[in-house]
């Protein structure tokens, strides 16, 4: 059964010997989401209904429109007036005192699901309260992160119906899946996971690894950075922007993280490789770091194969995904 972030239409699919024929085919669902804070609109987003409460909560935190997780008193949906209730307008409620974001943060242009740092003054501007990280001693090994991708994989309920969703993840240093949350916008997965993250007091995600299902954006890594994430590992290609981000904020950024390889762009010390194993077939094994970027960046949502599943119990105030 489909659910608010799946829909279904009938279509007609085409065989590779031309035959064709008429059959449904489930979608991931894009609406957009208008974000009030202290009753004022800040930002119009494109995004798939689900975890929309961790998501208004993470953009915030993300965003720097509050200053920590507490200054949120209440999120709730709401309805413009006279209009029927469709779960498109959230409002986040701050706590007494806690001052309303500064008009110049406006961001009433809709933002697109593929893009979220567009319309932004300068990148300076978004970079300024982003702390250092250089000082988090977290080391991962290689074969734990070439196991993420396949357990992130199994946890993607929406993507297994629709094919259609990019995922985020917060992982432990173990490799275990804390939290994954789909969304058909990255930078939105992104702040579901750290909107979960705040939820359960979990924040700053000090000593975690974020992992995203497609490219590393300069945004993923500013959003990442706020939070405190030391380690960003993307199963496709950062931006040059993205780089230099991470390598200023002293954050390791993994990218092209499939199968059994990976390029480090940044603070490659955090990433511990095998010994070489005295054996052929020991050796054929080992993780590599891989010599150049992958030749093609492949499909966003597809991490890899399934592995063992990720698991992370949605948060009694957020909505029960879609």
């Amino acid at each position: 059964m489909a659910g608010r972030g799946v829909a279904e239409r009938r279509v007609l699919k085409v065989g590779a010997g031309g035959e064709a024929r008429r059959a449904r085919d489930r979608l991931a669902v894009e609406e957009p989401l208008e974000l009030r804070v202290a009753g004022r609109p800040v930002g119009v987003t494109m995004r798939t209904p689900g975890d929309d409460f961790e998501l208004a909560i993470g953009y915030c935190i993300s965003e720097r429109l509050v200053a920590r997780p507490d200054d949120v008193e209440a999120v709730r949906f709401c309805a413009p007036e006279g209009q029927a209730q469709e779960f498109n307008v959230l409002t986040v409620d701050l706590r007494p005192g806690v001052p309303v974001p500064d008009p110049s943060l406006d961001r009433l242009a809709v933002t697109s699901s593929s893009c979220g740092v567009c319309g932004k003054a300068s990148i300076d501007a978004v970079t300024v309260d982003c702390p250092t990280l250089a000082g988090d001693g977290l080391a991962v090994a290689a074969e734990v992160l070439t196991a993420i991708p396949g357990r992130v994989r199994e946890a993607q309920r929406v993507f297994e119906q629709t094919g259609g969703l990019h995922a985020a993840a917060i992982c432990g240093p173990d490799g275990q899946v804390r939290c994954v949350r789909e969304d058909i916008g990255r930078h939105n997965a992104v702040d579901k996971v750290i909107g979960w993250a705040a939820t359960e007091h979990r924040l700053p995600l000090h000593g975690m690894v974020l992992f995203v299902s497609g490219r590393c954006s300069f945004e993923v890594v500013q959003k990442a950075a706020v939070a405190g994430v030391p380690v960003i590992a993307a199963v496709s290609a950062p931006s040059s922007l993205a780089v230099e981000l991470a390598d200023r904020l002293g954050m390791t950024l993994v990218g092209f993280l499939r199968g059994d390889t990976m390029n480090v762009y940044t603070h490659p010390h955090r990433i511990t490789l095998p010994t070489p194993s005295a054996t052929a077939s020991d050796s054929a094994a080992t993780p590599t770091l891989a010599p150049g970027p992958a030749s093609a960046a492949g499909p966003a949502q597809g991490p890899g194969p399934a592995a063992a599943p990720g698991t992370a119990a949605t948060p009694a105030s957020a909505p029960t995904p879609g």
